[in-house]
C-alpha cells in the first residue's frame, strides 16, 4: 500500500462514486476495498491504521470495529440515522462523527406516502393480482381498498420528515394531522391544524399511524403488542423509521389475526429482510429500505458526506457535526 506521507488517508467504505474519489485525491490519499480484490472486511480492517477519516454508511463501527484505527479523526456517514456507530466511544476518542440531514426529507416523505397509498389501495396486492391472469370481470368488493383523502393521519415524531409527510396529508388530501413526540410543535399546528396527543391517543384516533423517530433505547419496540391493540382494526401502520421502532413478531400476529388493516414497510429489525412471515401476507407492503433511494438524493447525500469529511480533514469544522462538543478547531 502506497500512500503520500504528505497527505491523509480517507478508507471509502461504501456509497463512494468513481468521481467523489477523483474528488477526494485531490486533497488525500483514497482507499477504496473492491470485492474483485478479495474479502471487502479484511481490506477494510488493514486499510483502519492508515485512515485518518472513513466515508460510507451501513456499516456498525464501534471500539471493537475500530480499535486499530489509531489515527482517526472522523467518520463521515452517508446517512440522516447514526444508529450504526457508537456515539460514546467516539467522544472518548475524540472521533468526529457527521451525518447528512435535510437532504433526504422530501423523498422520504415521498415513500413514506407511497406506503399510505399503496397500503389504503392494495397496489402491490392487485398488481400481482392483475399479473397472474386473474382479472377477469368487475373487482370484487373482497379486493376493494380504502378511501386515503379526509382520514386522520398519525406522525409519531414530527421532525422534518414526519412534518413533510404531514403537509402532504395535509395540503394534498385534506387528512386532519395528530402528531405525538417529545415536544409541541407550535409551527405546525398553526400552518397545518396539526394537533399534538399522547402516543396511546394518537394510536386509538388515528386511520393511518407513519414512523419517523430515530431509534434509541427509548423507542426501541415503540410498537409493540399493546400499542396494536390500541389501533383501529381498520387502521394502516407505516414505518420509514428504523426496523427496530417496530416489534416485527407482534406486527406479524396482528397483520395475521387482523388486529389492524395492514402496514407499509421500509424498514426491518434484521436487514435485509429475508425468509419472512411478511411475504406471505397480503396485506404488507414490503419495500427494501429504499427511503432515499433516488439518484437525486443519494447524490447530494454523497456530496453532503464528502463535503463533511474534507472540512473535518482540513481543520474546518464539518456542517453537519453530531458530535460537537470534539471539535477542538
Amino acid at each position: 500500500m502506497s500512500l503520500s506521507s504528505t497527505k491523509k488517508t480517507v478508507l471509502a467504505f461504501s456509497r463512494v462514486t468513481p468521481e467523489m474519489i477523483e474528488r477526494l485525491q485531490q486533497d488525500f490519499n483514497v482507499i477504496a476495498p473492491n470485492p474483485k480484490l478479495g474479502d471487502i472486511n479484511e481490506q477494510f480492517n488493514q486499510a483502519l491504521p492508515h485512515a485518518h477519516g472513513l466515508i460510507g454508511v451501513g456499516r456498525k463501527l464501534g471500539r471493537q470495529q475500530l480499535e486499530n484505527a489509531t489515527q482517526l479523526e472522523v467518520v463521515s456517514s452517508v446517512s440522516v440515522g447514526y444508529d450504526n456507530y457508537d456515539v460514546d466511544y467516539f467522544n472518548e476518542r475524540g472521533i468526529m462523527l457527521t451525518n447528512t440531514p435535510d437532504v433526504l426529507t422530501e423523498s422520504t416523505a415521498d415513500l413514506g406516502f407511497a406506503l399510505i397509498m399503496s397500503s389504503a389501495r392494495r397496489v402491490a396486492e392487485l398488481d400481482a393480482w392483475t399479473k397472474a391472469g386473474q382479472w377477469q370481470a368487475s373487482v370484487p368488493s373482497a379486493l376493494f381498498g380504502c378511501d386515503v383523502h379526509g382520514k386522520t393521519l398519525g406522525i409519531v415524531g414530527l421532525g422534518n420528515i414526519g412534518a413533510a409527510v404531514a403537509r402532504r396529508g395535509r395540503l394534498g388530501f385534506n387528512m386532519p394531522i395528530l402528531y405525538s413526540g417529545n415536544s409541541r410543535k407550535t409551527d405546525l399546528e398553526h400552518e397545518l391544524g396539526a394537533q399534538y396527543r399522547s402516543l396511546d391517543q394518537l394510536l386509538a384516533e388515528a386511520d393511518f399511524v407513519c414512523l419517523v423517530v430515530p431509534l434509541s433505547e427509548k423507542t426501541r419496540h415503540l410498537i409493540g403488542p399493546r400499542e396494536l391493540k390500541l389501533m383501529k382494526p381498520s387502521a394502516i401502520l407505516v414505518n420509514i423509521s428504523r426496523g427496530p421502532v417496530v416489534d416485527e413478531a407482534a406486527l406479524v400476529h396482528a397483520l395475521q389475526h387482523g388486529t389492524i388493516r395492514g402496514a407499509g414497510l421500509d424498514v426491518y429489525e434484521k436487514e435485509p429482510l429475508s425468509d419472512s412471515p411478511l411475504f406471505q401476507l397480503k396485506n404488507a407492503v414490503t419495500l427494501p429500505h429504499i427511503g432515499s433511494a433516488t439518484h437525486e438524493t443519494r447524490d447530494a447525500m454523497a456530496q453532503r458526506a464528502l463535503a463533511n469529511l474534507r472540512s473535518a480533514l482540513l481543520g474546518e469544522r464539518p456542517q453537519d457535526l453530531v458530535n460537537p462538543q470534539v471539535f477542538k478547531g
